[in-house]
């Protein structure tokens, strides 16, 4: 059965999504899936795939990223900073799972742009988050292998994306509702000009007195089948975008995701690895590897990017409620015996229906 996502539930986010409102109304974005789920294996777990352009040449990704608190993993990012771009995809999945997805990516980009990894001196560098899933999943298992991000990346496609408990968002926990894949658009207009901004997420933060949800008090309001004494999780939002920026721009943007996940109530727990990735698919071009000793972009003037950096900050706020209404009733695997429990959606009905 499938959950009605937030707005259906009368919550009333502000700003104008794009038609999926996701990350794939950015137009070329894709998202694949490959969801692991045996409960006598005590496996529940999986690999997110991003594919920000479409293609088999490879062509860099103008992008910035920024860490709130770095208790987790994002590959590639140190040459995100120097360089200001990245090529191929980005994978989310468990934090033991990091190294097999690297894997898996790097054999699937040596596939799909078979030309210029003969011909060149090419180098792969593909992107990769997690976040811990070990409540929900046999962690220590390494469930997750390479072919599983090969198969996440086999199936990416535009349009709608499914949310909760799907990819690397299957073993997740978000203020201890079952949380996991989250996405949401807006579409915002600078100076005449029309820019989409999409957020996905890989909810797994927060404890429950924290949450609050547009203002109201909804963690405190549903106290009920709490998991944890401390925080123990993370979140990784990545932003797609089809606004022209610079690198510091998009480092700049990404930095807006704390501030996104903090209207949720986190306040980035020492345990959370709070890490975000933000991508321009504006500038396509050739590598910089082959191109000419000067070259030119365009790019938005930081003095107009206020618009952007709202959308963005909506877009996440949303991606994280998409995330735990999407959830189901899951048992847990460490420790044993216990449930964590689908965010009541009925009851988050009720409370913004009241006056």
């Amino acid at each position: 059965m499938t959950r009605p996502r937030a707005r259906d539930l009368g919550l009333p986010f502000p700003g104008t999504p794009g038609p999926f409102n996701a990350i794939t109304d950015v137009a070329g974005v894709q998202v694949g899936f490959c969801t692991l789920t045996d409960p006598a294996r005590k496996m529940r777990t999986g690999v997110t795939a991003i594919l920000p352009r479409p293609g088999r040449e490879p062509r860099p990704v103008w992008a910035g990223h920024y860490a709130l608190n770095g208790n987790g993993e994002m590959t590639g990012t140190h040459w995100i900073d120097d360089a200001g771009y990245f090529i191929g995809p980005v994978l989310i999945t468990n934090t033991h799972g990091v190294g097999a997805a690297h894997l898996g990516a790097t054999r699937w980009m040596i596939g799909h742009y078979e030309a210029w990894f003969r011909e060149q001196h090419a180098w792969a560098m593909p992107v990769v988050a997690e976040t811990y899933d070990g409540v929900l999943n046999d962690i220590n298992a390494l469930h997750v292998q390479p072919e599983h991000a090969l198969a996440a990346l086999q199936s990416v496609s535009g349009g709608a994306v499914a949310e909760g408990s799907t990819g690397g968002g299957n073993g997740m926990i978000c203020y201890e509702f079952k949380g996991g894949t989250g996405t949401a658009s807006r579409r915002v207009a600078i100076r005449g000009q029309h820019y989409t901004v999409g957020a996905l997420v890989q909810a797994n933060h927060g404890l429950r007195a924290w949450l609050n949800i547009l203002g109201r008090p909804v963690g405190r309001l549903m106290p009920e089948d709490a998991l944890y004494s401390a925080e123990m999780g993370s979140i990784i939002v990545i932003l797609a975008t089809d606004a022209p920026l610079s690198g510091l721009s998009l480092r700049q943007l990404a930095k807006r995701a704390a501030i996104g996940i903090g209207r949720g109530g986190t306040p980035g727990g020492n345990n959370s690895g709070d890490i975000f990735l933000a991508f321009s698919t504006a500038n396509d071009g050739p590598m910089p590897q082959v191109d000419g000793p000067l070259t030119g972009r365009v790019e938005l003037n930081s003095e107009h990017i206020d618009p952007l950096y709202l959308g963005a900050v909506e877009a996440i706020e949303e991606a994280v409620v998409n995330a735990m209404v999407a959830g189901e009733d899951v048992p847990t695997v460490k420790p044993e015996g216990r449930i964590c429990r689908a965010l009541d959606t009925g009851r988050l009905r009720a409370i913004f229906a009241e006056r």
